[in-house]
């Protein structure tokens, strides 16, 4: 295979020019600046300039930099795990559906735990969708309940054990700290220790889930920024259709 080293681009290419964002807990003035700068050289950037500043008060500032890196990336080395089900559109699924199950799929949705954010599990979900890819509630062949936000998963996994559920699929947006890992862990654990596990699908979302971490975690499929109701829907009928034969 042959190699193909790239670098980020600004001016020309492989130039190796970066913007960055940061924030640091130093003043908003020629001292902070300067900190900043010196920060950008130690991580081993080259030609490090600070081009803006903003006073986040209580002794923080927010910067913003120019900087050019020697550091390229291999491109034929990079292999990434994704969701290989192809994509097909709501009337596309919904035939699908029909000829190969001829049933409806319940798919129960929801945020765990204290993420009360549910622009993820709408986007998803709600009949009225996101840019102009409708939610699962307008599928003829899918059954969607959405739970909302701050659903316990003792409580999401009780409505999926009672509408006998083909899927759970969980959003979530909050990731300080990695809460968001921790309440994937916990969901599947207690899934596992009820037995619901290997009975239903287990999918989940947001803006920092990949298909990889998904796996990792003990999940069939994740989604990520990016990601319509249409790649969900595609994913949970092909699946569910294969494991009906």
């Amino acid at each position: 295979m042959n190699r193909k080293i790239i670098k980020p681009y600004g001016d020309t290419l492989n130039d190796g020019k970066m913007q960055l964002s940061f924030a640091l807990p130093v003043s908003c003035d020629a001292f902070g600046k300067e900190a900043a700068r010196i920060l950008l050289i130690q991580m081993g950037f080259d030609s490090a300039e600070i081009t803006g500043m903003r006073d986040l008060n209580e002794g923080f500032t927010h910067f913003i930099a120019y900087a050019a890196t020697s550091v390229g990336v291999d491109t034929s080395k990079i292999k990434v795990k994704v969701v290989e089900t192809p994509v097909m559109d709501m009337e596309t699924t919904d035939t699908f559906i029909a000829e190969h199950l001829g049933r409806k799929i319940t798919v129960v949705g929801a945020c765990i735990e204290s993420d009360a954010h549910t622009v993820g599990i709408d986007a998803i979900m709600n009949m009225k969708g996101y840019n102009h890819r409708y939610g699962l509630e307008r599928y003829h062949g899918f059954n969607a309940i959405n739970m909302g936000a701050q659903v316990p998963s003792e409580e999401l996994l009780a409505k999926a054990r009672e509408v006998q559920a083909d899927a759970i699929l969980v959003s979530q947006v909050v990731t300080q700290k990695n809460i968001h890992v921790k309440n994937l862990t916990r969901l599947i654990e207690l899934a596992e220790a009820e037995g619901l596990r290997s009975k239903m699908l287990f999918v989940c979302g947001g803006p920092r889930i990949s298909h990889e971490l998904a796996i990792e975690l003990g999940y069939d499929a994740g989604f990520g920024t990016g990601s319509y109701s249409t790649d969900v829907a595609s994913f949970i009928a092909i699946t569910v259709a294969k494991q009906n034969v």
